[in-house]
């Protein structure tokens, strides 16, 4: 628990490694006034001001921004979905631990959709054939998560299932990175014209783990050159 209270990555940086703009990740994180109106927070309990995330807040922030990706969510519209699973488990961000994504918890989830009116293309869990599934968003979400029990210990940010760049607390500050190397690292080594071969032997890593952070930080760059 300690862990997922730690702060660890800077606003800027934690909507960099999302894909996301800072601002919007503020206002998840912490709400905020537009006309007359006053939204609360979807990620925090209250509104704090703090710009920084701890590694819970970050890792319910991937799921939002899967979530808000696929289905085009204004997320003020699971604010009390999300408000009454944290009461319900008494744990400050529900869905960054893995009790609502399996067994009786599914069960759970699917009570508070209905519960809170969530509209039903907005669903994280559904019936099909007379069992509860997972939908895309929330499928996906939890397949870039790598959980220790019911705690999250490390968070995929690269697209590609098949990648081993992650994101881990206990390593780099939580920077992407293969295997404890930095993807920005190798890439820096790679755009200076340094070998695959020459960049694996010299971070101890197999050439298809350099490839994996090359493809990782130049999938990065894309959006930016766009």
């Amino acid at each position: 628990m300690q862990t997922l209270n730690r702060r660890i990555y800077s606003l800027a940086d934690a909507a960099e490694i999302l894909r996301m703009g800072a601002g919007t990740l503020a206002w998840w994180l912490d709400g905020g006034k537009r006309g007359r109106s006053i939204y609360p927070p979807v990620i925090r309990v209250e509104r704090t001001g703090e710009r920084s995330l701890t590694w819970a807040e970050f890792v319910e922030a991937g799921l939002l921004r899967q979530y808000r990706r696929d289905l085009g969510v204004q997320l003020h519209e699971i604010r009390r979905f999300v408000a009454a699973l944290r009461d319900e488990l008494s744990i400050e961000h529900p869905l960054a631990h893995a009790r609502p994504w399996v067994g009786e918890g599914m069960r759970l989830l699917m009570r508070f959709q209905e519960e809170c009116d969530l509209p039903g293309d907005l669903w994280l869990i559904a019936p099909v054939s007379g069992q509860l599934m997972q939908l895309p968003p929330a499928e996906s979400f939890v397949k870039r998560v790598e959980w220790d029990g019911d705690l999250p210990v490390s968070w995929r940010p690269h697209d590609d299932t098949s990648s081993p760049v992650r994101c881990r607390p206990s390593q780099r500050f939580g920077r992407p990175a293969v295997y404890g190397i930095s993807t920005s690292a190798i890439f820096e080594h790679f755009d200076g014209g340094e070998h695959e071969e020459e960049i694996a032997d010299q971070f101890d890593l197999a050439v298809q783990d350099v490839r994996w952070a090359v493809a990782y930080e130049t999938s990065r760059a894309a959006p930016l050159a766009a």
